[in-house]
């Protein structure tokens, strides 16, 4: 057995249609196309979603909804977990760097004060938002909450 005489094993391999190659070959005349029509046409590409002229199916259900552009989107911590943290920490003051440190917020991310727990020690505590409750349950005990 030498390189030259290898060949496939018989009926693997087909060889190519070559369409448009005059009348002789049967495949000729409109090259598989058929007769007339946007697909017989050269440059032809189906549009995604096209449905043959029929209403398409993203035009048919109806709309609803909006993203409003000027969303701020806050990450949530809550008076309990602040309560925890200066707890196990010993701290007087709670801020953007502390609760990074602990890993609860990414640097990138703005930070609300939530109400939810209760506070016991004088903190102050710095923040980009405040909801009311968490608000009136600092200064109750004595602390600050600081607006960046």
């Amino acid at each position: 057995m030498n390189l030259n005489s290898l060949r496939p094993a018989a009926g693997s391999t087909k060889t190519r249609k070559r369409i448009g190659r005059g009348p002789g070959s049967g495949l000729g005349g409109t090259s598989t196309r058929g007769h007339k029509g946007a697909k017989s046409r050269s440059g032809y590409s189906k549009k995604i979603g096209f449905e043959g002229g029929q209403m398409p199916l993203q035009r048919r259900v109806p709309k609803f909804g909006f993203k409003n552009i000027n969303r701020v989107e806050y990450k949530a911590i809550n008076l309990s977990v602040i309560q925890e943290l200066s707890a196990a920490k010993k701290l007087s003051k709670v801020g953007i760097n502390e609760l990074i440190e602990a890993g609860f917020v990414s640097s990138n991310q703005l930070v609300k004060v939530l109400g939810n727990g209760s506070l016991t020690t004088k903190l102050e505590v710095e923040a980009h938002a405040f909801s009311k409750s968490a608000v009136a349950a600092i200064e109750a005990v004595g602390g600050n909450a600081v607006k960046l």
